[in-house]
């Protein structure tokens, strides 16, 4: 093998990212510069790419300073990726600063950074980039849309994101060949309450002009979380039922939905043949997110004892498979049903997990203020003081029009 050759290295660094090696992609790209072989804008990439998904960041600085060196700093390729790194390290002031620097940028530049901002839950600065596009005479792509629905969920931003959905319609031709596209509609009209629209766009996303299809399981389980998410729990199973008639095999986060759905509505039993179905009929292993909404619904329903035994197997099991939420739903119904024993208990063992939860601070404080235990009420604040430990201060917002 030529030793100067840079093919047979791009390939082995391309390979050790995909093979998620991003370690051993790293290292060879350090081989290549180390007997100086020559590189090109796809050892670049590729090395920066595994940057990103090793969360090296000073590796990824030290490719950025060897770009500039090496006179690369004018590709836009390179330049996308760098500003996809820095956005996938949340750096997102390098990365802004790099596209505002860059001589020629693309909507995948534009694109890396809007990433980055909404990943970062910045929603008025994607909004703000989205809005600058035709100054920069970019378009929107798939991806573009996409991350607009997203920041609009994020900011609750209703017209924004009628406005995205239009055009949407007016510039996408094959909607229905983008399941993520419509699913982050279906999620965007759901997380500012407007459950209907969310059912509409759903209704519609199975349609073509030419012919029916099946909707993705991905789309089933976005409307079935604009359910849950708004309360409309006997919705959710309703939905669930149709999704099984429809043929679809629904994912793990269809049964979290479903489960804690039937915790809502009082069907423990329903909920637990759910929970089973989900291990034998589709082979699934239950994740603690599935435990902790069966738990919650065995508490919901008054069942303290069997929800105890179950989180007490699951401490017992493999560590990391007992959560806190688990021990908060378990904290939580305790309250309700005025067991405080338990409830001290299990406050102890979620704390254990996560000392520094105020949640579970917050719940045994309104215990102890609903029974009336005024002096366990001031030690807790004491111990919450010395920790440096503050409840979250609530907030809301409106949209305002004129």
């Amino acid at each position: 093998m030529n030793p100067t050759n840079p093919f047979p290295f791009n390939a082995l660094i391309s390979g050790f990212r995909r093979k998620r090696c991003s370690f051993l992609a790293l290292q060879t790209f350090s081989f290549m510069h180390f007997n100086r072989v020559p590189v090109d804008t796809y050892a670049l990439c590729s090395s920066l790419t595994a940057s990103s998904d090793s969360k090296t960041v000073e590796f990824g600085k030290q490719l950025h300073s060897h770009v500039i060196k090496s006179g690369w700093a004018s590709s836009v390729f390179v330049g996308s990726a760098l500003i996809d790194m820095y956005a996938k390290l949340l750096l997102i002031n390098h990365a802004t600063e790099l596209f505002d620097e860059m001589p020629v940028i693309n909507t995948v530049c534009a694109n890396a950074l809007l990433s980055g901002y909404v990943e970062d839950e910045l929603w008025v600065e994607g909004l703000d980039l989205v809005r600058k596009l035709p100054m920069l005479n970019l378009n929107c792509d798939n991806f573009t849309l996409s991350a607009t629905f997203r920041a609009c969920s994020g900011l609750s931003a209703v017209e924004v994101g009628e406005q995205a959905h239009a055009k949407m319609i007016r510039t996408v031709p094959n909607v229905g060949g983008d399941v993520f596209l419509q699913s982050s509609l279906i999620d965007m009209y759901g997380k500012c309450g407007l459950v209907q629209k969310a059912k509409l766009v759903f209704s519609l996303a199975g349609f073509r002009l030419e012919v029916e299809k099946k909707r993705d399981v991905v789309l089933w389980t976005s409307m079935l979380g604009v359910y849950g998410r708004n309360g409309h729990f006997k919705d959710v199973i309703r939905l669930y039922k149709e999704m099984l008639l429809e043929g679809i095999s629904p994912d793990g986060v269809a049964f979290v939905i479903v489960i804690s759905a039937c915790g809502h509505t009082g069907e423990v039993n329903l909920g637990i043949k759910y929970f089973e179905s989900m291990v034998f009929d589709f082979g699934m292993d239950p994740s603690p997110e599935h435990y902790s909404c069966l738990i919650d619904l065995l508490c919901r329903a008054g069942e303290l004892d069997k929800a105890w035994k179950l989180v007490n197997e699951m401490s017992h099991k493999v560590s990391g498979s007992c959560t806190v939420s688990m021990w908060g739903a378990l904290l939580s119904a305790c309250i309700e049903c005025a067991n405080i024993d338990l409830a001290k208990l299990a406050c102890q063992r979620a704390l254990e997990l996560d000392p520094l939860n105020v949640g579970i601070y917050v719940l045994l404080s309104n215990m102890y203020a609903r029974y009336g235990m005024w002096n366990e009420i001031r030690e807790l604040r004491e111990v919450m003081k010395e920790r440096g430990l503050e409840k979250d201060v609530g907030r809301s917002w409106v949209e305002v029009t004129s």
